[in-house]
């Protein structure tokens, strides 16, 4: 059923009795995995936080210094350092219900029969729980595919960097429209591992379309009368153990390797009100109305702690 953008009312919000159901994903596992919106976190109280500082060392190469040239000082060599960063940005939504919706809850649509009940008998409640609820999943689609932008007027939106646009320019292995292979996967953890990438807790995350053919490229199958199928949910590298997660917020074109171990959500709190919270609008006349507001962005870390493959074929 579409959802409306206005005050819920008895006609544009008819009750049902039933058991309730989404099909849409409800599920955010990345989110999940760094503590969710309330669970820790880096605090902040600037938009723009450091996500790195870099610095790099010259080739490594075997000196040639004779015992008469090493009686003078070589020249100096300073290793000057970079700063990355990154953004919060506001996920806000607004609650709204009539004061004439909120009284007749008893009012059912649809098919009912005796006990009939409506399954959501807190309208106000069940309109808040599905706002928090959208917001996590924005939130998870944000981290993951967020594109940055940085405000520079009051009219211009902070938009966190994901990690599939971090990784645009480093460690990343254009599929062309192919399908995934081993030698795919190989390549880019070799191009990881040699711009610097660690390994320490480093988890895979893709669409269920991309886990099936993980299955496929890395699986083997037991031989048993009653056992079949596969279900790879980790990966023995050179480089270390790979674990896989399934997210339905990554496209299904690609597959995303984060280091785990360097991402934390940042979160930017409203004084005297926390971060994610509730309250009630003024009254404007007979509804109740509130708003959640929330501001969190994305410390992922080095971008080449992280890697993509994108462009997969999907079919």
């Amino acid at each position: 059923m579409a959802n409306i953008n206005a005050t819920g009312t008895v006609f544009n919000l008819p009750n049902y009795s039933g058991e309730l159901f989404t099909a849409d994903a409800t599920q955010t596992p990345f989110l999940s995995m760094i503590g969710g919106l309330t669970n820790g976190g880096l605090q902040a109280d600037n938009f723009e936080f450091a996500t790195s500082s870099l610095y790099s060392f010259p080739t490594a190469s075997q000196p040639a210094i004779s015992e008469d040239g090493s009686l003078t000082a070589p020249t100096a060599t300073s290793y000057v350092r970079s700063q990355a960063t990154n953004v919060t940005q506001i996920f806000h939504e607004k609650v709204s219900v009539s004061y004439e919706k909120l009284s007749n809850g008893g009012r059912l649509s649809g098919v009912t029969g005796n006990g009939a009940t409506n399954n959501a008998p807190s309208e106000k409640d069940f309109q808040i729980a599905s706002a928090l609820q959208k917001i996590a999943r924005d939130v998870n689609y944000t981290l993951i595919n967020g594109v940055y932008q940085k405000a520079t007027a009051s009219n211009v939106a902070n938009k966190t960097r994901g990690l599939i646009d971090l990784c645009s320019t480093t460690n990343t292995i254009a599929g062309a429209g192919a399908t995934l292979t081993k030698a795919m996967i190989q390549s880019l953890l070799l191009e990881m591992y040699n711009n610097g990438a660690t390994f320490s807790n480093m988890v895979m995350f893709v669409n269920g379309f991309q886990k099936q053919k993980n299955s496929e490229i890395y699986g083997y199958a037991p031989t048993d009368r009653n056992v079949g199928g596969l279900n790879i949910k980790q990966l023995e590298t050179d480089f270390g153990n790979i674990g896989i997660c399934l997210d339905r917020f990554v496209p299904a074109n690609t597959v995303l390797l984060a280091e785990m171990s360097v991402i934390a959500p940042v979160f930017q709190p409203v004084p005297a009100k926390g971060n994610f919270f509730y309250e009630e609008l003024s009254k404007t006349g007979a509804s109740e109305e509130g708003q959640i507001y929330g501001k969190i962005g994305l410390d992922h870390g080095p971008a080449f702690m992280h890697g993509t493959i994108t462009g997969l074929a999907t079919v």
